[in-house]
Protein backbone atom coordinates (compact mmCIF):
# COMPACT_ATOMS: atom_id res chain seq x y z
CA UNK A 1 0.00 0.00 0.00
CA UNK A 2 1.18 3.39 -0.86
CA UNK A 3 2.23 5.47 2.03
CA UNK A 4 0.37 8.41 1.21
CA UNK A 5 -2.36 6.52 0.75
CA UNK A 6 -5.72 8.09 2.85
CA UNK A 7 -6.84 5.12 4.26
CA UNK A 8 -10.06 6.41 5.95
CA UNK A 9 -10.35 7.33 2.39
CA UNK A 10 -10.27 3.33 1.17
CA UNK A 11 -12.71 2.80 3.72
CA UNK A 12 -14.90 5.38 3.14
CA UNK A 13 -14.77 7.15 6.41
CA UNK A 14 -14.07 10.71 7.94
CA UNK A 15 -10.67 10.37 10.47
CA UNK A 16 -12.72 10.81 12.81
CA UNK A 17 -14.59 7.51 12.64
CA UNK A 18 -14.91 5.59 16.04
CA UNK A 19 -13.54 2.15 15.83
CA UNK A 20 -17.64 0.73 15.55
CA UNK A 21 -17.50 2.67 12.49
CA UNK A 22 -14.33 1.49 11.10
CA UNK A 23 -15.25 -2.47 11.59
CA UNK A 24 -18.70 -2.12 9.77
CA UNK A 25 -16.74 -0.24 6.86
CA UNK A 26 -14.31 -2.69 6.88
CA UNK A 27 -16.73 -5.43 6.78
CA UNK A 28 -18.97 -4.08 3.63
CA UNK A 29 -16.07 -2.97 1.84
CA UNK A 30 -14.34 -6.56 2.31
CA UNK A 31 -17.75 -8.22 1.54
CA UNK A 32 -18.51 -6.39 -1.62
CA UNK A 33 -14.50 -6.58 -2.70
CA UNK A 34 -14.14 -10.24 -1.83
CA UNK A 35 -12.37 -12.45 -4.75
CA UNK A 36 -15.02 -15.24 -3.99
CA UNK A 37 -18.25 -12.88 -4.33
CA UNK A 38 -16.51 -9.87 -7.34
CA UNK A 39 -15.00 -11.63 -10.01
CA UNK A 40 -13.68 -8.16 -11.15
CA UNK A 41 -10.13 -8.13 -11.98
CA UNK A 42 -9.37 -5.20 -9.56
CA UNK A 43 -11.05 -6.93 -6.68
CA UNK A 44 -8.56 -8.99 -4.97
CA UNK A 45 -6.70 -5.33 -5.26
CA UNK A 46 -9.54 -3.50 -3.61
CA UNK A 47 -9.70 -6.51 -1.14
CA UNK A 48 -5.73 -6.08 0.08
CA UNK A 49 -6.33 -2.29 0.47
CA UNK A 50 -9.43 -2.73 2.14
CA UNK A 51 -8.00 -5.12 4.63
CA UNK A 52 -4.63 -3.20 5.38
CA UNK A 53 -6.47 -0.26 5.84
CA UNK A 54 -8.39 -2.19 8.20
CA UNK A 55 -5.17 -3.82 9.67
CA UNK A 56 -3.53 0.09 10.98
CA UNK A 57 -6.83 1.68 11.53
CA UNK A 58 -8.23 -0.91 14.15
CA UNK A 59 -4.75 -1.03 16.23
CA UNK A 60 -4.87 2.03 18.34
CA UNK A 61 -1.05 2.16 18.14
CA UNK A 62 -0.57 1.95 14.71
CA UNK A 63 -3.61 4.41 14.02
CA UNK A 64 -1.72 7.27 16.33
CA UNK A 65 1.15 6.86 14.45
CA UNK A 66 -1.18 6.71 11.07
CA UNK A 67 -2.76 10.01 12.25
CA UNK A 68 0.39 12.07 12.79
CA UNK A 69 1.85 11.17 9.90
CA UNK A 70 -1.10 12.24 8.16
CA UNK A 71 -1.22 15.81 9.81
CA UNK A 72 2.43 16.14 8.46
CA UNK A 73 1.83 14.79 5.45
CA UNK A 74 -1.12 17.59 4.89
CA UNK A 75 1.06 19.83 6.07
CA UNK A 76 3.91 19.32 4.16
CA UNK A 77 2.91 18.23 0.67
CA UNK A 78 -0.62 19.75 0.74
CA UNK A 79 -1.22 19.25 -3.14
CA UNK A 80 0.26 15.91 -3.57
CA UNK A 81 -1.57 14.83 -0.54
CA UNK A 82 -5.20 16.47 -2.19
CA UNK A 83 -4.32 14.72 -5.28
CA UNK A 84 -4.10 11.21 -3.30
CA UNK A 85 -7.18 11.40 -1.45
CA UNK A 86 -8.94 12.97 -4.76
CA UNK A 87 -8.01 10.01 -6.92
CA UNK A 88 -8.77 7.30 -3.90
CA UNK A 89 -12.91 9.00 -3.38
CA UNK A 90 -13.34 9.25 -7.73
CA UNK A 91 -11.42 5.13 -7.86
CA UNK A 92 -14.29 4.58 -4.80
CA UNK A 93 -16.84 6.41 -6.95
CA UNK A 94 -16.43 4.72 -9.82
CA UNK A 95 -16.10 0.96 -8.64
Amino acid sequence: MSINKDLYAVLGLPATASFEEIKKAFRQKASEFHPDKNTSELAPAKFREVREAYEVLSDPVARADYDDNRRRNLLESPLETAREIWSTYVSGVLH
